[in-house]
């Protein structure tokens, strides 16, 4: 083998090497975290202090323009307790039924007979079809900008416990359902602590 088809060769790297580099010329977690928390902040409070109707739907298709990888890199560490948190499992649920109608209207439809106060609270159109809990979940994300945010994360939290109820009753895998029914307990839990103000 001729010597121009070797790969040169290279010192390898310890361990302590790349966190090292992230320190060097990375970029800081904790100033991360702090940005991740104003965007949040001032999407949801400055979104509910304008007048301006356009702001509710650039909110509800920031996923579409940002791509729904940028808006993880943002808030998808963010604890389930701060508004960032909360933005990212909104935008995640919204994610999911735009990926899956089908089959989320499928369990949807299964859960609505087990939890009917829940069905209540979310709102959904009867039957709740594709088309249906597509209207639905973006009604829920304009309400970011057009109600109370207390009001958005509970009726998102009764969508997502419906959905759970469903999964168990078409006999999903247990820790799904169980995935899906923290996401309800996370939003219902966030939008009790926006109701006392003291969601940050």
């Amino acid at each position: 083998m001729s010597s121009g088809s070797e790969r040169p060769h290279h010192r390898p790297m310890k361990p302590g090497d790349r966190f090292l580099e992230s320190v060097a010329g990375g970029v800081d977690p904790i100033q991360v975290r702090e940005a991740a928390d104003r965007a949040a902040t001032v999407l949801v409070r400055g979104a509910r202090s304008s007048d301006d109707p356009a702001v509710a739907e650039r909110l509800l298709h920031l996923a579409d323009t940002e791509g729904i990888e940028t808006i993880a890199e943002v808030w998808a560490g963010s604890p389930a307790d701060s508004l960032a948190g909360c933005l990212w499992r909104l935008f995640l649920l919204r994610n999911w039924v735009y990926g899956e109608p089908l089959e989320l209207a499928r369990q949807f439809d299964a859960g609505r007979r087990g939890a009917p106060v829940a069905r209540v609270v979310a709102g959904v159109a009867e039957p709740p079809g594709p088309e249906e809990l597509k209207a639905l979940v973006d009604q829920v994300l304009r309400g970011i900008a057009t109600s109370d945010f207390a009001d958005v994360l509970l009726r998102a939290a009764a969508f997502a416990r419906v959905v759970a109820v469903g999964r168990a009753a078409l006999e999903y895998d247990p820790a799904e359902v169980r995935h899906t029914l923290v996401l309800s307990e996370q939003l219902e839990a966030a939008g009790h602590l926006e109701l006392e103000g003291r969601l940050h």
